[in-house]
C-alpha cells in the first residue's frame, strides 16, 4: 500500500487508524520481543494495517504455527490479501470483538499471543472494553496480550484486565510508541 493510500485511510477513519505512517521496524522488533516463538502455536494479530507486524511475525513463526490476522478496514484488508500469502496465515475481514468466534471456526480453542495495533485509546469505552474482554477470553491462561500505543497513560486501563502489565518504549518510530505486554500469569 502506498504512503498516499495509507494517509487516505487515516483521514477517512482516523479514530480507527491510529497513525499517519506505518510502524517502523524498530517498533516491530519491540512488539515481537515478548513472544517465545518456539512455544507459540497460535498468534492473533489485531489491526494489522499495512502488514508490518504480519510480515515480521510470519518470518519468525515456525511453519507448524498459525497466524490469525483480523482487519476491519476494507482497504487495508484487500491490500493484505494481495500482498501477503503464507500457509499458516488466516486473514479475516472482521472485528476484534469476535476473536473467539474466529478461533472456534478454525477449530482453535485459544491463542498463545495477541498482538494489537488497534488505537484503543481512540475508541469509545464500550468498544474498548468489548475488545479487551474478547482478548482475555481468547488467550491461553499463560498467554500474552501485546499492544502498542502513543500514550503511557494506559497502564491503569490494561491493569483492569490483566494482573501483570509491563511497558517498553521506542523513540525509533514516528510518533514514538509505548509497548504494553500484559498477562494474567
Amino acid at each position: 500500500m502506498s504512503r498516499r493510500s495509507f494517509l487516505r485511510e487515516f483521514f477517512k477513519a482516523n479514530r480507527m487508524v491510529g497513525s499517519v505512517l506505518p510502524s517502523s521496524r524498530f517498533l516491530s522488533g519491540k512488539m515481537l520481543a515478548p513472544i517465545d516463538f518456539s512455544k507459540s502455536k497460535v498468534v492473533v494479530e489485531l489491526g494489522p494495517g499495512t502488514g508490518v507486524f504480519t510480515k515480521a511475525l510470519l518470518k519468525a513463526m515456525p511453519q507448524d504455527s498459525q497466524l490469525l490476522v483480523i482487519e476491519l478496514n476494507e482497504a487495508f484488508f484487500k491490500n493484505l490479501e494481495k500482498q501477503i500469502q503464507a500457509p499458516q496465515l488466516k486473514l479475516i475481514h472482521g472485528s476484534a470483538t469476535e476473536i473467539k468466534d474466529y478461533l472456534n471456526a478454525l477449530g482453535i480453542d485459544k491463542a498463545d499471543y495477541i498482538v494489537s495495533s488497534l488505537p484503543l485509546s481512540n475508541f469509545p469505552k464500550e468498544l474498548r472494553d468489548q475488545i479487551l474482554t474478547s482478548c482475555i477470553s481468547s488467550l491461553q491462561s499463560d498467554g500474552k496480550f501485546i499492544q502498542f500505543q502513543y500514550s503511557r497513560g494506559l497502564k491503569k486501563l490494561y491493569g483492569k484486565y490483566f494482573s501483570k502489565v509491563s511497558i517498553d518504549y521506542t523513540v525509533l518510530n514516528f510518533p514514538p510508541a509505548f509497548i504494553y505486554t500484559c498477562s494474567n500469569s
